[in-house]
Formats: C-alpha cells, sequence, structure tokens
C-alpha cells in the first residue's frame, strides 16, 4: 500500500491507500444513520399496531430523532474540533450503539421517543466528525470531490438497502429488529477506527460554552416545536409564542456567538456567500424528501397494499438511481459548471414532484415509483457538490464547524419536513376522511379520524360493508395529503434551483490559503492567480468568495495517531 504522499498538479498532497481504506471506514456511521431513518419508515404501521401511539407520538417517533441530531451537531462538530475528531466519532459510535438496543426492546411509545432521543444526541457525533475527516485526509480538491461523493453515496446507500433489510427483518421479526441493525456496524467502526483513522484536533480552539449550547439547542427545538403546533391545528397563541420565543433564543445565541473570543459557532464562515447559499439550497431539498418520503412509504403499504418486503424493493430503483447521480456529479460539474448540476437538477426534481401531485388512491404506485425516481436523480447530483461546497469554504481548523452547519441544514431540514409537510398532510387526512356515523365507540372514531394506522385498526372491528366504507374514505384522505405537500415540493424545487444557479456560480473548492508551506498556496480559495475550482470553468470562477480571515498558523492543527510529516499529511 502506498503511504507516501505525492503532489497533485495544484501543489496540494494527494490522498494515499491508507486515507481511501479510512473512508470505507468513514463511509459505516454515514451508512448506518440513513439505513436507520428508511428502515423506520417502514416499520411504523408495525410498531403503531403494537405501542398504539397516539397521532402526535408518532410524529415524534419520526422527528425527534432528525431535531437532536439538528440541535447537538453544531455542538458536536465544535466539540469535535477541541477533543478530537476520531475520538469523538468513536464515544458517539458507543453511545448509539447501546440507544440502539434500548430502542429495539420498547415497551411504550414514550419509552421509544426517549430512546430516539438518545440515538439522535449520539448520532450528531458522527456525521460531523466523519465529514471532517474527510477534508483533513484529502487536501486534494479532486479527491475530496470524490471522496465526499462516495461519502454521500454511502448516505443514499443506506436509504437503498434500508428498505429492503428492514423488509426482510419486517417479514420474519418484530420491528425491534430494525434498531438491532447499528450494532454490528458500530462495533466494526470502534474495531477499524484507531488502525485506518488519524487523529485531528485544534489544540488552539478556547473552552466549550456550554450557555451556546443551551441557547442554540432552546432556539431549534421551540421553533420546531411551534411550527408542528401550528401544522397539527393547535393553539394559535400558543404555537406563536413558542416560535417567538425560540427566535428570541436564537437571536440571543447568534448576539453571544458575534461576543465570544471562541465562539460555539463562527458566523464569519457565513460571509462567504457560496457557503449560505449551499446551506440555504440543501435544507430546502431536505425539507421537500423528509416530509415526502415518509409519506410515500406508508402509501406504498397502507394504501397500496404492500407488505414491508414489497413496499422495500419498490423504493430501492429510486435510491440507487440516486446512487448512481451522486457519483455522477463531479464529472457533470467539471464539464457545465457546479451551479449548473445543482439547480439543473433542482428542476429535474420539480418534475418528479409534478407526478406526486397527481397520484391516485388506486393504482398509483407505478407513478410514486417513477416520481420518487426523477426527484431522487434531480438532488443526487447536487448532494454531494453542495457538501463540498460547505466544507471548501472553510480552513481546515474549522472542518468540524463548517461539517456541522452542513449536517445541521440537511437533518434539521429533513426534521422539518417530517415535522411540517406531516402535520400538514395529517391536516389535510382529518378534513378528508368520513367515519360512518354511530359506527364505532369514541375511542375508534377518534383514531380512525386521527391517522390511516387508526382507520384501519378501526375498521377491523367494522361490519365488512363499513369496513370497506372506511378505508375507502381513509386512503383517499391521505392520498389527498400526499398530493398537497407534493405541490410544496415542487414550489422548493423551483425557487432554490434558481438560488443556486445564480449564487452558487464561481463557488470556490479548495480550503482556504495556509501557511504550512507552499502547497497550500497554489490554487487556494480566494486567492489571486488560484486556480479555478474543480468543476467550474475559469469563467465562473472570476468571482470566488474570500475566507482569508479565518486564516490561522499550521501549528494550530494538530495531528496525531499516526506519522506525520511536515505537511500534515499522514505517512
Amino acid at each position: 500500500m502506498n503511504t507516501t504522499p505525492s503532489l497533485s498538479r495544484s501543489g496540494t498532497p494527494r490522498a494515499t491507500g491508507r486515507e481511501w481504506l479510512g473512508l470505507g471506514v468513514l463511509a459505516l456511521p454515514t451508512l448506518l444513520l440513513s439505513l436507520d431513518m428508511s428502515v423506520l419508515y417502514l416499520a411504523l404501521p408495525h410498531l403503531a399496531a403494537d405501542l398504539r401511539p397516539t397521532g402526535a407520538q408518532t410524529l415524534w417517533i419520526m422527528d425527534v430523532y432528525g431535531f437532536m441530531i439538528a440541535g447537538f451537531l453544531i455542538t458536536m462538530g465544535t466539540l469535535g474540533d477541541r477533543i478530537g475528531r476520531r475520538r469523538l466519532l468513536m464515544i458517539g459510535a458507543t453511545a448509539f450503539g447501546l440507544a440502539s438496543v434500548a430502542a429495539a426492546f420498547s415497551t411504550s411509545a414514550e419509552m421509544l421517543i426517549a430512546t430516539r432521543t438518545l440515538m439522535g444526541v449520539a448520532g450528531a457525533t458522527l456525521m460531523p466528525s466523519t465529514l471532517a475527516l474527510i477534508s483533513n485526509m484529502f487536501r486534494d480538491p479532486a479527491q475530496r470531490a470524490v471522496a465526499i461523493s462516495v461519502w454521500t453515496s454511502c448516505f443514499m446507500g443506506g436509504t437503498a438497502i434500508g428498505p429492503v433489510v428492514g423488509g426482510v427483518l419486517l417479514q420474519w421479526f418484530w420491528w425491534g429488529s430494525v434498531f438491532l441493525l447499528g450494532v454490528p456496524v458500530m462495533l466494526l467502526l470502534l474495531v477499524c477506527a484507531p488502525l485506518l483513522l488519524p487523529e485531528y484536533r485544534d489544540p488552539a480552539a478556547g473552552r466549550l460554552d456550554l450557555f451556546s449550547v443551551a441557547l442554540s439547542l432552546a432556539a431549534i427545538l421551540l421553533v420546531v416545536y411551534g411550527l408542528k403546533t401550528a401544522a397539527e391545528g393547535g393553539s394559535g397563541a400558543t404555537a406563536l409564542g413558542t416560535v417567538l420565543f425560540g427566535t428570541a433564543m436564537g437571536a440571543w445565541f447568534v448576539r453571544r456567538q458575534l461576543r465570544l473570543p471562541d465562539p460555539l459557532l463562527d458566523l464569519r464562515l457565513f460571509r462567504v456567500r457560496s457557503f449560505s447559499a449551499a446551506l440555504a439550497t440543501m435544507m430546502a431539498g431536505a425539507v421537500a424528501m423528509g416530509g415526502t418520503f415518509l409519506l410515500l412509504s406508508q402509501y406504498l403499504q397502507l394504501v397500496a397494499g404492500n407488505s414491508p418486503l414489497v413496499a422495500g424493493l419498490w423504493l430501492v430503483p429510486p435510491a440507487l438511481a440516486m446512487i448512481i447521480s451522486t457519483m455522477c456529479g463531479p464529472p457533470l460539474a467539471q464539464r457545465i459548471g457546479r451551479a449548473n448540476v445543482i439547480g439543473g437538477g433542482m428542476f429535474v426534481s420539480a418534475l418528479g414532484f409534478v407526478l406526486l401531485v397527481f397520484v391516485p388512491a388506486e393504482g398509483g404506485t407505478g407513478m410514486v415509483v417513477l416520481g420518487l425516481l426523477l426527484t431522487s436523480v434531480g438532488l443526487g447530483p447536487g448532494a454531494a457538490l453542495i457538501a463540498d461546497i460547505v466544507v471548501g469554504s472553510a480552513p481546515r481548523e474549522k472542518a468540524g464547524s463548517a461539517a456541522s452547519m452542513s449536517e445541521t441544514s440537511g437533518e434539521f431540514g429533513i426534521a422539518i419536513g417530517v415535522a411540517l409537510l406531516g402535520s400538514l398532510a395529517a391536516a389535510v387526512y382529518r378534513t378528508r376522511v368520513e367515519v360512518p356515523e354511530g359506527a364505532t365507540g369514541r375511542a375508534g372514531e377518534e383514531a380512525a379520524q386521527q391517522t390511516l394506522v387508526g382507520a384501519a385498526g378501526t375498521a377491523g372491528e367494522l361490519p365488512p360493508q363499513q369496513a370497506a366504507a372506511l378505508l375507502e374514505s381513509a386512503r383517499e384522505a391521505f392520498t389527498a395529503g400526499l398530493n398537497v405537500t407534493a405541490g410544496f415540493g415542487i414550489v422548493a424545487m423551483v425557487v432554490f434551483g434558481a438560488v443556486a444557479l445564480r449564487m452558487l456560480r464561481g463557488a470556490g473548492e479548495a480550503v482556504p490559503k495556509a501557511s504550512e508551506g507552499p502547497d497550500e498556496a497554489a490554487g487556494g480559495f480566494g486567492e489571486p492567480g488560484g486556480s479555478a475550482a474543480a468543476g467550474e470553468s475559469p469563467a465562473q470562477a472570476d468571482e470566488p468568495d474570500r475566507a482569508d480571515e479565518f486564516v490561522r498558523p499550521a501549528e494550530s492543527v494538530q495531528v496525531t495517531g499516526l506519522d506525520a510529516d511536515p505537511t500534515g499529511r499522514t505517512r
């Protein structure tokens, strides 16, 4: 195995065989986190039948995991910069495995929500650590683009194999078995990480400001809770008050970060135009896909009547298409530019959402799969390119913070999508479903009016004619909710596709200039005379964003765990 770094044409050290093997290790937690989400979509009808959660509890089971990840990602990304990214990765892997076991054997909806909360906190340690390590291990812009594409494809791969693996497990075992998938993955990570991953930390970083941690978490959770309350038809005053209070906490957080010498979140990163635009675009795609994918998984089972395994198989082609399109992102960007790939892809996704707007309650499986395939193909190439823009906009010592903001945008978007679009679909369902009068008791009637799962349970207690009428009405009401949320997806894709075309044109890719030696000067981000970013034409690189204010001395980035040469590369 070649362990001696060579230099690329731009003068930056190229990754060796050790780094590429390390990338395989970093793919493990990435694969697991997406797999865990996709199998839970299929397990939802089964755990709902066993634990009997209310409509609100069902949404919390689905989205509290994403909320905790979004709430703690910034904290964990900064913490990794301080204590070491490999160390934090291994701590998180251990905690995630233990929480997964607890979730698998939950005996109530409340217990499952609590264990999903712990899984979210542990999961928040994994994503920024993996992405930050990639930015440290792959210094050459072209290699980093490929590495991030592989990393993103693994995230998509979890979505692809999750339905199949989950469908097999649900066919033969109880719903809790889907959570046990994380245990062997985390054990393998704990064995391989010390052997293949170097340790990176920023010894010049200050202490972790716990008050900032509390403010960021409060701001995110309060705003999301208020939006959920409004979408579910709760008290308008309560919803508005919660959102305003959360917004105030967010403003306090921002003000505190601007004053701290060592902020939890370095807001100067947002001065880079491409950084801000990329985060907004990523979040828009995540919102649309997060809510829609949840509804489509339920549609294939509860409306189309497929078993978990068959429903999982139907979801494989779109997921595989997303993986392939993701890997095609860098070569496409080299030909037509990253802004065109990202923006044009979102317009393709909009076509997929158009199909979903017209999905019928009967015989709509083919249209669902085709619509999801188009949205996946459209968003796939941009997913890796956007992550690369975000990480490439920050210096290496800020990689953990930048990676955490990238993941916060995506995970928070998914959580918001599940909460808001799921709540919107539920509201449409409640206005459309018709329960036969006097056909069942009050509890059964309320369950049927809340969710499609509740309607299916109530129908089992009714005479055949009334049961058929209830199920037909419930399926049509659920499909109407799906159609409405797909309309939101069209708007989001068109608007932010235009934003990407305008704001991401000329986005730089290489990391900012560092002082450790001449390797970084060539092609440095924002440097006059630097080479055009990979995937952009020279004309598109005429107006690069600058991040010179983030530059710190080379000795501020500490590399341990493996031998290092003077350039900071591992031998």
